[in-house]
Protein backbone atom coordinates (compact mmCIF):
# COMPACT_ATOMS: atom_id res chain seq x y z
CA UNK A 1 0.00 0.00 0.00
CA UNK A 2 1.70 3.20 -1.21
CA UNK A 3 1.40 6.41 1.34
CA UNK A 4 1.00 9.92 -0.19
CA UNK A 5 1.92 12.69 1.40
CA UNK A 6 1.25 16.56 0.80
CA UNK A 7 4.12 18.44 0.61
CA UNK A 8 3.53 21.38 -1.95
CA UNK A 9 2.15 24.20 0.33
CA UNK A 10 3.76 27.44 1.37
CA UNK A 11 3.36 27.12 5.10
CA UNK A 12 2.36 31.08 5.29
CA UNK A 13 1.66 30.37 9.08
CA UNK A 14 5.35 29.27 9.79
CA UNK A 15 6.98 31.82 7.57
CA UNK A 16 9.93 32.46 9.64
CA UNK A 17 11.15 28.90 8.56
CA UNK A 18 9.41 28.62 5.16
CA UNK A 19 10.96 31.68 3.57
CA UNK A 20 13.90 29.74 3.02
CA UNK A 21 12.40 26.28 2.55
CA UNK A 22 8.90 24.30 2.31
CA UNK A 23 7.63 23.04 5.40
CA UNK A 24 7.91 19.50 5.17
CA UNK A 25 11.82 20.79 4.80
CA UNK A 26 11.60 22.25 8.35
CA UNK A 27 13.94 20.51 10.94
CA UNK A 28 13.24 18.67 14.67
CA UNK A 29 16.18 17.40 15.95
CA UNK A 30 18.47 17.89 12.87
CA UNK A 31 15.80 16.11 10.38
CA UNK A 32 13.41 17.11 8.44
CA UNK A 33 9.26 16.96 9.79
CA UNK A 34 9.16 14.63 6.40
CA UNK A 35 12.04 12.45 7.37
CA UNK A 36 10.15 12.10 10.76
CA UNK A 37 6.98 11.05 9.47
CA UNK A 38 8.06 8.53 6.37
CA UNK A 39 10.16 7.11 9.65
CA UNK A 40 6.37 6.59 11.28
CA UNK A 41 5.10 4.64 8.08
CA UNK A 42 8.49 2.83 7.00
CA UNK A 43 8.39 1.37 10.61
CA UNK A 44 5.49 0.11 10.58
CA UNK A 45 5.72 -1.90 6.89
CA UNK A 46 4.80 0.97 4.21
CA UNK A 47 7.60 2.00 2.60
CA UNK A 48 6.93 3.28 -0.64
CA UNK A 49 6.13 6.99 -0.73
CA UNK A 50 4.04 9.51 -3.12
CA UNK A 51 5.34 12.85 -2.64
CA UNK A 52 3.28 15.90 -4.03
CA UNK A 53 5.62 18.93 -4.54
CA UNK A 54 5.11 22.54 -5.04
CA UNK A 55 6.35 25.44 -2.85
CA UNK A 56 10.51 25.02 -3.26
CA UNK A 57 9.98 21.11 -4.37
CA UNK A 58 13.25 20.89 -5.55
CA UNK A 59 14.91 21.30 -2.17
CA UNK A 60 13.18 18.32 -1.62
CA UNK A 61 14.30 16.45 -5.05
CA UNK A 62 17.77 17.38 -3.72
CA UNK A 63 17.56 16.11 0.05
CA UNK A 64 16.47 12.87 -1.68
CA UNK A 65 18.95 12.97 -4.03
CA UNK A 66 21.66 13.43 -1.92
CA UNK A 67 19.82 11.64 1.18
CA UNK A 68 22.56 8.55 1.22
CA UNK A 69 25.62 10.95 1.12
CA UNK A 70 24.33 13.21 3.69
CA UNK A 71 23.33 10.73 5.73
CA UNK A 72 25.96 7.81 5.77
CA UNK A 73 29.70 7.77 5.87
CA UNK A 74 31.94 7.57 2.46
CA UNK A 75 34.51 6.25 0.51
CA UNK A 76 34.72 7.64 -2.46
CA UNK A 77 37.18 5.98 -5.08
CA UNK A 78 37.84 8.87 -7.69
CA UNK A 79 39.81 6.66 -10.18
CA UNK A 80 37.37 4.06 -9.71
CA UNK A 81 34.10 6.35 -10.20
CA UNK A 82 32.72 4.28 -7.44
CA UNK A 83 31.45 5.27 -3.99
CA UNK A 84 30.68 2.78 -1.02
CA UNK A 85 28.26 3.86 2.27
CA UNK A 86 29.26 2.99 5.52
CA UNK A 87 26.78 2.58 8.17
CA UNK A 88 24.31 5.11 9.17
CA UNK A 89 20.81 5.98 7.76
CA UNK A 90 19.77 4.05 4.75
CA UNK A 91 15.68 2.83 4.42
CA UNK A 92 14.35 0.88 1.53
CA UNK A 93 12.61 3.55 0.47
CA UNK A 94 10.58 3.92 -3.05
CA UNK A 95 10.24 7.55 -3.42
CA UNK A 96 8.02 9.33 -6.14
CA UNK A 97 8.20 12.91 -6.08
CA UNK A 98 5.80 14.39 -8.18
CA UNK A 99 5.47 18.15 -9.38
CA UNK A 100 1.80 19.18 -8.39
CA UNK A 101 1.95 22.82 -8.80
CA UNK A 102 2.98 25.97 -6.86
CA UNK A 103 -1.09 26.85 -5.89
CA UNK A 104 -2.82 23.48 -6.50
CA UNK A 105 -5.18 23.07 -3.61
CA UNK A 106 -5.43 19.94 -1.15
CA UNK A 107 -7.94 18.09 -3.27
CA UNK A 108 -6.24 19.58 -6.46
CA UNK A 109 -2.89 17.95 -5.55
CA UNK A 110 -4.33 14.34 -4.57
CA UNK A 111 -6.12 14.31 -7.96
CA UNK A 112 -3.15 15.44 -9.77
CA UNK A 113 -1.58 12.06 -8.32
CA UNK A 114 -3.82 9.78 -9.62
CA UNK A 115 -2.16 7.61 -12.75
CA UNK A 116 0.57 7.06 -9.43
CA UNK A 117 -2.00 5.01 -7.74
CA UNK A 118 -4.31 3.54 -10.73
CA UNK A 119 -2.84 -0.05 -9.30
CA UNK A 120 -3.68 0.67 -5.57
CA UNK A 121 -7.56 -0.10 -4.66
CA UNK A 122 -6.50 1.82 -1.15
CA UNK A 123 -3.84 4.00 -0.10
CA UNK A 124 -3.12 6.14 2.55
CA UNK A 125 -2.69 9.76 3.08
CA UNK A 126 -1.46 12.35 5.31
CA UNK A 127 0.11 16.23 5.31
CA UNK A 128 3.51 16.79 5.29
CA UNK A 129 3.70 18.69 8.95
CA UNK A 130 1.84 16.32 11.99
CA UNK A 131 3.32 13.20 13.54
CA UNK A 132 1.83 10.75 15.69
CA UNK A 133 1.75 7.59 17.36
CA UNK A 134 -0.75 6.11 15.74
CA UNK A 135 -0.95 1.87 14.62
CA UNK A 136 -1.18 2.13 10.95
CA UNK A 137 -2.25 -1.20 10.53
CA UNK A 138 -5.10 -1.59 12.94
CA UNK A 139 -6.25 1.77 10.96
CA UNK A 140 -6.05 0.35 7.76
CA UNK A 141 -7.93 -2.69 9.57
CA UNK A 142 -10.49 -0.31 10.98
CA UNK A 143 -10.81 1.16 7.77
CA UNK A 144 -11.59 -2.17 5.36
CA UNK A 145 -14.15 -2.96 8.14
CA UNK A 146 -16.11 -0.17 7.60
CA UNK A 147 -16.73 -0.52 3.60
CA UNK A 148 -16.41 3.31 3.52
CA UNK A 149 -14.70 5.17 0.46
CA UNK A 150 -12.47 7.20 3.26
CA UNK A 151 -11.53 7.07 6.93
CA UNK A 152 -9.42 9.71 8.42
CA UNK A 153 -7.78 9.68 12.03
CA UNK A 154 -9.81 11.64 14.22
CA UNK A 155 -7.97 13.32 17.29
CA UNK A 156 -8.60 15.84 20.47
CA UNK A 157 -7.14 19.25 20.12
CA UNK A 158 -8.42 22.72 20.87
CA UNK A 159 -11.09 24.41 18.76
CA UNK A 160 -8.73 26.17 16.44
CA UNK A 161 -8.74 23.33 14.44
CA UNK A 162 -11.89 21.49 12.82
CA UNK A 163 -14.08 19.66 14.29
CA UNK A 164 -15.61 15.93 13.19
CA UNK A 165 -19.27 14.93 14.68
CA UNK A 166 -19.70 11.11 14.51
CA UNK A 167 -22.77 8.72 14.84
CA UNK A 168 -21.11 5.12 15.73
CA UNK A 169 -17.78 5.23 13.53
CA UNK A 170 -19.49 7.20 10.77
CA UNK A 171 -18.60 10.77 10.58
CA UNK A 172 -22.17 12.97 9.76
CA UNK A 173 -20.71 16.52 10.12
CA UNK A 174 -17.01 17.58 9.04
CA UNK A 175 -16.51 21.40 10.33
CA UNK A 176 -13.50 23.20 8.55
CA UNK A 177 -11.76 25.18 11.91
CA UNK A 178 -14.63 26.22 13.50
CA UNK A 179 -14.65 29.84 15.65
CA UNK A 180 -16.06 27.82 18.49
CA UNK A 181 -15.92 24.18 20.50
CA UNK A 182 -13.97 21.41 21.11
CA UNK A 183 -13.81 17.92 20.26
CA UNK A 184 -12.62 15.28 17.85
CA UNK A 185 -10.94 16.30 14.80
CA UNK A 186 -9.26 16.06 11.55
CA UNK A 187 -5.44 14.80 12.49
CA UNK A 188 -4.82 13.74 8.72
CA UNK A 189 -3.21 9.80 8.48
CA UNK A 190 -6.24 8.77 6.25
CA UNK A 191 -6.67 5.70 4.22
CA UNK A 192 -8.96 6.23 1.05
CA UNK A 193 -10.20 3.80 -1.62
CA UNK A 194 -9.70 5.13 -5.21
CA UNK A 195 -13.12 6.10 -5.25
CA UNK A 196 -12.47 9.69 -3.80
CA UNK A 197 -11.08 10.90 -7.08
CA UNK A 198 -14.63 11.00 -8.08
CA UNK A 199 -15.21 13.71 -5.36
CA UNK A 200 -12.46 15.94 -6.47
CA UNK A 201 -13.60 18.35 -9.35
CA UNK A 202 -9.77 20.08 -10.08
CA UNK A 203 -6.77 21.64 -9.12
CA UNK A 204 -8.66 24.29 -6.59
CA UNK A 205 -10.55 21.94 -4.86
CA UNK A 206 -9.73 21.85 -0.97
CA UNK A 207 -9.61 18.66 0.23
CA UNK A 208 -10.97 19.21 3.60
CA UNK A 209 -14.03 21.57 2.80
CA UNK A 210 -14.58 20.04 -0.68
CA UNK A 211 -14.13 16.55 -0.98
CA UNK A 212 -14.22 15.73 2.35
CA UNK A 213 -17.57 17.02 2.99
CA UNK A 214 -19.12 15.43 -0.01
CA UNK A 215 -18.12 12.30 0.92
CA UNK A 216 -19.18 13.05 4.62
CA UNK A 217 -22.85 13.94 2.77
CA UNK A 218 -22.74 10.64 1.10
CA UNK A 219 -22.14 8.57 4.35
CA UNK A 220 -18.72 8.08 2.91
CA UNK A 221 -16.25 9.01 5.46
CA UNK A 222 -15.58 6.97 8.56
CA UNK A 223 -13.47 8.06 12.01
CA UNK A 224 -10.90 6.27 13.52
CA UNK A 225 -10.22 7.30 16.90
CA UNK A 226 -6.80 7.66 18.15
CA UNK A 227 -6.43 8.52 21.86
CA UNK A 228 -2.10 8.70 21.86
CA UNK A 229 0.18 11.57 20.63
CA UNK A 230 -0.74 13.99 17.74
CA UNK A 231 0.59 16.88 16.99
CA UNK A 232 1.20 19.29 14.00
CA UNK A 233 3.67 22.22 13.04
CA UNK A 234 1.70 24.82 11.54
CA UNK A 235 3.72 27.70 14.03
CA UNK A 236 6.92 28.54 15.37
CA UNK A 237 5.80 27.67 18.81
CA UNK A 238 4.46 24.09 17.71
CA UNK A 239 7.65 23.61 15.46
CA UNK A 240 10.00 24.53 19.39
CA UNK A 241 7.12 22.18 21.56
CA UNK A 242 8.06 19.29 19.06
CA UNK A 243 11.51 19.86 19.77
CA UNK A 244 11.60 20.03 23.32
CA UNK A 245 9.56 16.76 23.25
CA UNK A 246 12.49 15.31 20.73
CA UNK A 247 15.11 16.92 23.09
CA UNK A 248 13.78 14.81 25.95
CA UNK A 249 14.44 11.86 24.20
CA UNK A 250 10.93 10.36 24.94
CA UNK A 251 9.55 11.43 21.31
CA UNK A 252 5.98 9.37 21.17
CA UNK A 253 5.94 9.34 17.57
CA UNK A 254 9.31 7.72 17.56
CA UNK A 255 8.05 4.69 17.42
CA UNK A 256 11.63 3.38 15.41
CA UNK A 257 14.97 2.28 17.70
Amino acid sequence: MRVVILAGGMGSRLAEETVLRPKPMVEIGGRPILWHIMKIFSEQGFDEFVIALGYKGELIKRYFLDFNALNNDLSVDLAANRITLHGGDQPTWKIHLVDTGLHTQTGGRLRRLRKWLEDEPDFLFTYGDGVADVDLEELVRFHRSQGRLATVTSVRSPARFGRLAFDGDRIVEFFEKPETGEGWINGGFFVLNRGVFDYIDGDDSVWERDAVEKLTRDGQLAGYRHYGFWSCMDTIKEKEILERIWASGQAPWRIWS
